[in-house]
């Protein structure tokens, strides 16, 4: 009979959730998460294959967190761009989460919709409310996110990686000038022309 784990697993998979809020997931190692619990780095792996089941764990946590971030948005319209602002939010007060769900390097590159895809439910909830507030098709409603998301991205990235600052002032200001922009192009039903350019 294996011995019973000194460590619960959401104890351990808390502890490296910490650890990676503070330093981000490459301070996620072994000896180092032991020392956090007190004890060797044997309990982990009683409780997880190897270090790679354990970050999997902790990068669902840290998406748990972000949708918690962004779910009172729907509380405030527009809530399309309270979402982006959200986001935004996040990836200043959470900047080595953000890194961990948006920065990391993947093992195989993905397509932009396998990329959204792991937004889970955010992006169909952002999606119904672009359509009912703007009265767009499903179509327009998902090319108006693709653009105004990437955008968003950006600046997160920008923010995360402490590369420049902006206020939230300036944030609004941005996104509303893009989102507007790309609104108007797709009501005029020209953005085919400029998409095949």
């Amino acid at each position: 009979m294996p011995p019973k784990p000194k460590y619960t697993r959401e104890e351990i998979v808390n502890a490296a959730f910490e650890m990676t809020r503070e330093g981000g997931i490459q301070s996620v190692v072994a000896r180092e998460l032991g020392k956090k619990l007190g004890t060797s780095a044997s309990p982990i792996f009683t409780a997880f294959k190897n270090m790679e089941e354990l970050q999997q764990e902790v990068r669902r946590m840290a998406m748990k967190e972000f949708e918690a971030y962004v779910h009172d948005a729907v509380n405030h319209p527009p809530v399309f761009k309270e979402f982006g602002m959200k986001m935004v939010q996040f990836s200043i007060e959470e900047p080595k989460l953000f890194q961990l769900l948006y920065m990391q390097e993947k093992d195989s590159i993905q397509t932009y919709t396998d990329m959204i895809k792991e937004l889970g439910d955010t992006v169909e909830v952002c999606l119904e409310f672009i359509q009912k507030d703007y009265e767009l098709s499903r179509e327009q409603a998902e090319l108006l996110f693709q653009q105004v998301w990437l955008f968003t991205f950006g600046i997160c990235v920008l923010l995360a990686g402490k590369v420049c600052f902006f206020t939230g002032e300036e944030v609004s200001s941005m996104l509303s000038i893009e989102f507007q922009s790309t609104l108007m192009l797709i009501k005029s039903g020209k953005y085919k022309d400029y998409s095949n350019k």
